[in-house]
């Protein structure tokens, strides 16, 4: 069946063509298997729950009428605002107006936020464009440039929220730099979700060619309900596809986590056990409560434009399995800097088990996509990354990386993998951060560095070992069958492209400032060198021979040392650094490499000469990778079946001569 939505309908619509639905919410109160709810073209100012749950065979659809057209939003706009003093003005909500729910005085808060100064998951919007909250009226009424943020001249557009102390109201003071917030379109907003099942297993949904913006989201980190603008909350078999989604608060679309019982910001309001054993204990009593890839997970993801979020554009931590993100552009995530920790980036994922990542765009995040834990069977192919790493010259500064780091294109933290990564361009100064093991690179172009090798597994502890355990599974499944720490090493490094930049002055300073600690080795040097010092699989296991049982503490060392690494066919140019395990590596020092980003009919791409100076290599597939080592899984596809890297970036067959790079 089909329903009708418009937003010009009167409100005694009956959802037909003839008399429209005047709300999307009558329709999603109603819609069952099968039925497709058409949005038609207007703005929709209300918070989604889809009550009923579609099903494999028959999926329940919620579409755009005409693409974008239809524009969910979880704003209202305000045009009674009083002139107060100079540029700014004041507006007066009775709290009434929220409902359950005020963004104003709620403030972002989670485990795992790092932020020196409060803010509100609420925003004010000056034309669409969210203003930068203060946390006084006099920082409102002489406000400064806010240097950290990307976008730093719009930065003296503030505002400042407090209740007032003679109605039980919400006031709100805004600096709108001359503009008139009565003639212009000023909207705050006012509700945490756009489209979002309050109910758990609310299967099979469609989304497709909406708008969505503007939602007051609260801070998602993996030990919290982990809310997004739109999601499936804890459920399987979503698609999200064709849609704008922008200016949330926090997370754009929420991938799902299961919310277990007393450990929704768990290390925040109980300080006593660390927030990893938090994220272990989540795990493991997902699986006891019917966690598997029968029941969650396997959404898709697709054909997005998804930008301007305060934390992440895709969150998601163990309901995102099995789920497909492709072909989307995602771009100026966490630029305005006011939110910072251990939970951003474009992507950002626990328990990406058989995600696949791939055909996307990523640029000017603070980070492109992060990894973290139990990526298993994940694989991150055929991308575009560029501008995530601490893109604009003004933010080159120490204090600017507190809380954030200096960002890279890819992190993949403290997994068992296997975790393939292949036919990526990355262009940021920092390519990829691996403080993890079970990964195999294959036909990647790198221009910049590879960092965080041997660093970032253990939980900070000074005067303790505190070592990270992370869970291991089954082959293409939940089921979890272990815990280990990192051991380092099980890389492969085979037919890549590594050019040195030139690295800007600002990135060595603050390299040079923080030159060697746990977490981060701060390196810039392009290359695979940070794995010198590090075995081959053939002396690595020479350490095994001829152990029969109990032996001395020495032969137990075996089990604990770094495992090996593996290289073949890769290229190295304007001084990148091979390592010295690698016996057919070309090294050029005679040629100098340029790399261009172009624009080509809105299709990015780059310009390189590099191809001018390769040599033949040889064909990669799942047999040269082999498994990782914890899981004893081999790098192949979701099903089980082998791989052959013989289509390159944009789908072109590897024919006759085999390159490295990830064009054919």
């Amino acid at each position: 069946m089909e329903y009708y939505v418009g937003s010009n309908s009167k409100p005694n619509g009956d959802g037909s063509y003839e008399k429209p639905f005047l709300r999307i919410a009558q329709a999603a109160d109603i819609a069952m298997p099968g039925d497709e709810v058409i949005v038609l073209p207007g703005i929709y100012r209300e918070d989604v729950n889809p009550v009923n749950a579609g099903t494999k065979q028959k999926r329940i659809t919620y579409r755009s009428s005409e693409p974008l057209g239809a524009v969910i939003t979880g704003a209202d706009v305000f045009d009674n605002w009083e002139h107060y003093e100079g540029d700014v003005w004041k507006l007066a909500v009775p709290n009434s107006y929220f409902g359950a729910y005020n963004p104003y005085t709620t403030y972002v808060s989670g485990d795992w936020l790092n932020i020196l100064i409060p803010v509100h998951t609420g925003e004010v919007f000056l034309n669409g464009k969210s203003l930068y909250e203060m946390d006084s009226l006099s920082k409102v009424l002489e406000p400064e440039f806010y240097d950290a943020s990307w976008d730093r001249d719009f930065t003296k557009n503030t505002w400042y929220t407090c209740q007032s102390g003679e109605a039980d109201e919400t006031l709100i003071y805004a600096n709108f730099q001359g503009k008139d917030p009565n003639k212009e379109c000023v909207e705050i907003n006012v509700r945490p979700h756009c489209f979002w099942p309050v109910a758990e297993h609310v299967d099979y949904i469609t989304l497709k060619g909406f708008t969505v913006t503007k939602a007051a989201t609260q801070w998602a980190p993996p030990t919290a309900l982990q809310e997004g603008m739109i999601g499936p909350h804890w459920s399987k078999g979503w698609i999200i596809e064709d849609c704008d989604i922008s200016e949330s608060k926090c997370s754009g679309i929420s991938l799902g986590k299961y919310r277990q019982q007393n450990n929704d910001n768990k290390w925040l309001k109980y300080k006593y056990k660390d927030g990893a054993q938090t994220q272990r204990d989540c795990s493991l009593i997902a699986q006891i409560d019917g966690w598997s890839k029968e029941t969650i997970g396997s959404h898709v993801i697709r054909n997005c434009n998804i930008h301007d979020c305060g934390q992440t554009g895709i969150v998601g931590n163990l309901g995102c399995v099995f789920s497909v993100i492709e072909n989307n552009h995602i771009h100026h995530i966490n630029n305005k800097r006011n939110l910072a920790g251990a939970e951003i980036g474009g992507i950002k994922l626990h328990a990406a088990i058989d995600v696949i990542i791939k055909n996307n765009h990523f640029h000017d995040c603070t980070r492109g996509i992060w990894l973290d834990w139990q990526c298993q069977g994940t694989r991150v192919s055929s991308n575009l990354f560029h501008d995530n790493c601490m893109s604009r010259d003004h933010l080159l500064k120490p204090e600017f990386t507190e809380g954030l780091g200096m960002g890279e294109d890819l992190w993949i933290e403290i997994a068992h993998g296997p975790t393939l990564v292949d036919n990526n361009i990355m262009l940021s100064e920092r390519c990829v951060r691996i403080p993890t093991q079970g990964v195999a690179f294959v036909h990647n172009l790198f221009y910049g560095a590879v960092s965080g090798v041997g660093r970032g597994v253990t939980n900070g502890s000074e005067k303790y070992a505190s070592p990270r355990y992370t869970p291991i599974h089954m082959p293409h499944r939940t089921e979890i069958t272990g815990f280990m720490t990192v051991l380092h090493g099980d890389v492969r490094f085979y037919n890549n492209i590594f050019i040195q930049p030139k690295v800007r002055r600002g990135m060595i300073e603050i390299c040079e400032g923080s030159s060697d600690n746990e977490w981060d080795d701060c390196n810039l040097e392009a290359g695979t060198a940070s794995y010198n010092g590090y075995m081959k699989e053939e002396e690595w296991k020479s350490h095994f021979e001829g152990y029969c049982g109990e032996g001395s503490a020495v032969s137990r060392d075996r089990y604990y040392m770094p495992l090996p690494v593996w290289f073949g066919g890769n290229a190295y140019f304007n001084g990148a650094k091979a390592c010295e395990l690698e016996e057919d590596a070309l090294v050029d020092e005679e040629h100098e490499v340029t790399v261009k980003l172009v624009e080509g009919n809105g299709n990015p791409g780059v310009e390189t000469n590099v191809y001018d100076f390769l040599k033949e290599g040889k064909m990669i597939c799942s047999d040269t990778l082999g498994m990782a080592f914890e899981p004893e899984e081999r790098f192949e596809t979701p099903e089980g079946e082998d791989i052959i890297f013989d289509v390159d970036y944009y789908g072109k067959k590897r024919e006759g001569r085999i390159v490295a790079g990830p064009f054919a």
